[in-house]
């Protein structure tokens, strides 16, 4: 039977998203989780795959066209089958290039030529959801910025053009000298110039946001972690490569033992509501070139370590390759930021909203310890900080939640069963 393949939704603050280009054309054989198509949002551009196999019918929206979280944008089906009642039962529904359903307006756009200025329909500009995201926070008339995207859309790369230009262009102030004052040295400050990216200015609006709306607390605790690391030593002696266990793998495990035990940490906030959530899906904070982005491992709780440490080893290789799937960046429930590898031992993140939690992992350091008998000796710790929102949780049970974390890692045989 036929179905509609729709426009993802990627981030509880997702609207719509800008199909960038189609992978497959209509006609095209495809298999479950085959790239389908690119689309473009404020944080990434993320591929979309196919949720079955069969054929690629029909295409719904072309390239460059602006598409509210939802609506369909192609049909999937066997070869021969009869899709008529589905095109019909689409008729009005597809999104209007020029974002004109997303207004709420009625579409007749002009055609505009590639390399003219676009015309404006209904008081809009044709521009993808970023450019036009970069036009507010700059301050630039969109009606000033030239279009080479499809039907003369304005793209990132439009924007960025217009305030490299306008900089070139920008008249410079004649300004007399004071009279009667010696010459004095030419001082000089020298600085490259960069763009904020979308992803950036993503990063900046919602962590501006957590901090101004979210009372933050924080609580740090230190772990013993030498069972931990001698276990993962002999795990990875029985792995191949690309199976391999890592430090931050053991904690995103025991963290969702921990969170079932905890389920208020595991919790959003929404209006008047707290939702626990049902599901753990752990995300991860990942550094790109570009900015900081999260992608999630689903089930954290139900899935074993080894699991765990393939899919996020895959996801982070996806991210960091720019080809990420719209799965991998969605649902996280909890997130965790780890910068040991830099050699940091403590620190405090932001929260992620609209989550109830987050924790900041430090770096697994040989430090000197005393010991029960009194003794002073060479030890393995880790430090931990959770910041936790105040409108969701306590002290006292985010300290518990810790501390069930702590448990789980030093005693790292219960991440096995």
């Amino acid at each position: 039977m036929a179905e509609l393949l729709t426009m993802p939704k990627m981030g509880f603050d997702m609207a719509e998203g800008t199909l960038v280009q189609w992978v497959k054309k209509e006609g095209d054989t495809l298999a479950e989780g085959d790239v389908v198509a690119i689309i473009e949002t404020d944080k990434a551009n993320v591929e979309v795959t196919s949720f079955r196999s069969g054929v690629l019918r029909k295409i719904l929206v072309e390239s460059g066209t602006v598409v509210p979280v939802g609506k369909p944008i192609a049909i999937i089906g066997s070869a021969d089958e009869d899709i008529q009642s589905l095109l019909q039962a689409q008729e009005g529904v597809v999104p209007a290039k020029g974002e004109a359903e997303v207004a709420g307006e009625a579409e007749a756009p002009p055609i505009v030529g590639v390399g003219v200025m676009p015309e404006i329909e209904v008081g809009r500009v044709l521009a993808s959801p970023v450019a036009r995201r970069m036009a507010s926070e700059l301050g630039i008339e969109l009606t000033q910025v030239r279009g080479t995207g499809p039907g003369g859309r304005i793209t990132k790369a439009d924007i960025e053009a217009f305030v490299r230009e306008s900089a070139r262009e920008a008249p410079q102030p004649v300004v007399a000298p004071p009279p009667a004052v010696p010459p004095q040295p030419a001082v000089g400050v020298e600085y490259a110039v960069e763009l904020v990216t979308p992803i950036r200015k993503t990063i900046s609006r919602r962590m501006t946001e957590s901090k101004q709306q979210a009372p933050h607390f924080y609580i740090t605790m230190e772990v013993d972690m030498e069972a931990a690391v001698a276990l993962r030593q002999q795990l990875n002696a029985l792995l191949p490569e690309e199976e391999k266990i890592s430090i931050n793998d053991m904690v995103i495990k025991a963290a969702a033992i921990a969170l079932r035990q905890h389920p208020r940490l595991n919790a959003s906030l929404s209006g008047d509501e707290i939702h626990l959530h049902r599901r753990v899906n752990i995300g991860i904070a990942v550094a790109l070139d570009s900015g900081l982005i999260t992608v999630v491992v689903k089930d954290c709780d139900q899935k074993p370590l080894s699991r765990i440490a393939v899919e996020a080893r895959a996801m982070i290789t996806r991210a960091r390759e720019g080809r990420m799937q719209a799965e991998d960046i969605v649902g996280s429930t909890f997130t965790i930021s780890n910068l040991g590898m830099y050699g940091v031992e403590d620190f405090a993140a932001i929260i992620n909203p609209p989550q109830a939690a987050i924790l900041a992992v430090g770096a697994v350091r040989r430090v000197p310890v005393v010991n029960d008998a009194g003794e002073l000796v060479a030890g393995t710790r880790m430090k931990m900080t959770i910041s936790a929102d105040h409108r969701i949780t306590d002290g006292a049970e985010a300290a518990l939640f810790l501390q069930a974390l702590k448990a789980v890692l030093e005693q790292p045989m219960r991440l096995l069963l």
